[in-house]
């Protein structure tokens, strides 16, 4: 492990245990901005204008959280095995974590639901990037993971969701040409 990544993690994480109110906001940050993100995700898929609309950013989104998360993130964390930092200090951490490290799969999972959000509003999506990355320095913050794996975590869930945005693109494109953003489905012979 490179001393960099240890000295990152002991700059971010030794401010832990030192005041209530910054420990509650890590630990608010690392557990319970996630719940609040996918229900940004889901009140921005809800107020776009058209069902098929809605339905095809919802699967765009979900797509990339099941490739960078559920796929990729996975398999290397098969193949890779690195130790928990709170195990590796023998600390305390501030929340409950089990299974190994690298690389962080909030991360891969939020940092994927930003790039889509990006892709569907700017707005929305510099508020989710900022968000997903709060997420990824509490996470170091509480004890659960080391920067290199939410670095590694961002890089995935960002390059999962542009691939899945090109692949998609001739579709998007489709669907959007139509013209039928919300009509009822006709059914083709």
């Amino acid at each position: 492990m490179s001393s960099l990544n240890q000295s990152a993690f002991l700059a971010i994480n030794h401010l832990s245990g030192r005041n209530g109110v910054l420990d509650f906001l890590g630990v608010f940050f690392a557990e319970w901005l996630p719940y609040a993100l996918v229900i940004g995700f889901l009140i921005l898929i809800a107020s776009e204008h058209g069902w098929r609309k809605k339905i095809f950013w919802f699967a765009e989104g979900a797509l990339a959280v099941i490739l960078s998360r559920g796929l990729v993130a996975e398999i290397i964390g098969v193949l890779y095995h690195e130790e928990r930092p709170f195990s590796f200090y023998q600390l305390t951490p501030l929340i409950t974590e089990t299974g190994w490290s690298f690389p962080s799969g909030h991360a891969a999972w939020f940092f994927a639901m930003a790039m889509t959000v990006w892709y569907l509003n700017k707005k929305w999506g510099g508020w989710f990037f900022l968000l997903a990355a709060v997420n990824a320095i509490a996470r170091i913050y509480v004890g659960v993971h080391w920067p290199l794996d939410v670095v590694a975590g961002a890089v995935i869930g960002v390059v999962c969701a542009i691939v899945v945005h090109a692949i998609l693109a001739a579709n998007r494109e489709a669907l959007y040409a139509s013209g039928v953003h919300g009509s009822s489905p006709t059914i083709q012979p």
